[in-house]
């Protein structure tokens, strides 16, 4: 990029130079975004190490009065129940993610591609989803007794695997980032359209495809809601459907811990506040652990249709 310069009184002066004032500002703005967005998960793993005094007596409070490893003992204390859970949900992400976006990629790609004849149709059948939908009742039906998904892997894969907003960022992305003279020059080189596909097309789109990826890894990885409607066995168990299960156990002892017994009572002194922030920790951190992977990726993508040819 040629940068306009205007030499004056033996000195240089670019046009897109700011005051040392404003530049001093912009820094402070953004920094303060920064701790904005950091500070709050700061605070929540302070929290969950807080005792259940602390959190009586002072409240929530980056300085607790005491600290406490009981909520993560409780968490950790389920064994093998969790690490197996960790496990499912690892599987379920990344087996689900690799199949979303290699149907988001062909799929958009599709769409893309103005010379193909049934382009409307199928851009119709994607998007109308996105207004009018089967329902839930239609839809357990569908994977618990047609399909046969009940207690399975695929109950927990299939229903995500497209996103119509996904289909419209990877399109819109193929559409400002590469030409159709590219792909005519391609396939008058004799290449077809898988080649053109796989070789050139794939390789150009790498920042779009991370931005789906890390998109479509966190719906995965976030989500308790299809456990719930079809898994009955406990060995299957996501994450985070797991820690919602163990909560609402836990909110239970609590609140019906004299009628329980006295069994129940070392179960109610659990800091359920406290509780609440581990399990937001232990579910957050591996996707923020993942995030840097997919960071240069979503950072030239953003650069993408910057400058214009």
């Amino acid at each position: 990029m040629v940068e306009q310069v205007i030499i004056k009184k033996n000195k240089t002066f670019r046009m897109n130079k700011v005051s040392i004032p404003a530049e001093i500002c912009f820094h402070f703005i953004l920094a303060a975004f920064a701790l904005a967005c950091v500070v709050p998960f700061i605070f929540v793993i302070i929290i969950s190490f807080s005792s259940a005094e602390s959190l009586r007596t002072v409240g929530y409070s980056f300085f607790p009065t005491q600290w406490s490893l009981l909520s993560y003992e409780a968490v950790f204390n389920l064994g093998d129940t969790i690490w197996r859970s960790f496990f499912n949900s690892i599987l379920v992400t990344t087996i689900g993610t690799a199949l979303s976006v290699f149907i988001t990629v062909l799929y958009s790609y599709v769409l893309y591609r103005v010379d193909y004849p049934f382009r409307s149709f199928f851009a119709f059948l994607a998007f109308f989803t996105m207004l009018f939908g089967g329902g839930l009742a239609p839809t357990v039906v569908l994977i618990r007794n047609v399909l046969g998904l009940g207690d399975t892997y695929g109950a927990l894969i299939i229903p995500m695997l497209i996103s119509p907003f996904y289909l419209i960022i990877m399109r819109t992305f193929f559409k400002t980032s590469i030409p159709m003279s590219l792909i005519e020059s391609a396939s008058i080189d004799g290449s077809g359209e898988f080649r053109t596909l796989f070789t050139i097309v794939i390789p150009l789109a790498k920042p779009g495809i991370a931005t789906v990826s890390l998109l479509t890894a966190i719906a995965y990885w976030n989500d308790w809601w299809l456990a719930l409607l079809f898994i009955r066995d406990r060995t299957l168990y996501p994450l985070q459907y797991l820690l919602m299960e163990m909560q609402n156990n836990i909110d239970f002892i609590k609140r019906n811990a004299a009628m329980l017994g006295t069994a129940s009572l070392d179960m109610a002194n659990l800091p359920s506040e406290g509780l609440r922030m581990a399990l937001c920790v232990i579910i957050v951190l591996p996707i923020a652990c993942a995030y840097p992977f997919f960071q240069r990726y979503i950072i030239k993508g953003l650069t993408v249709g910057a400058i214009k040819e």
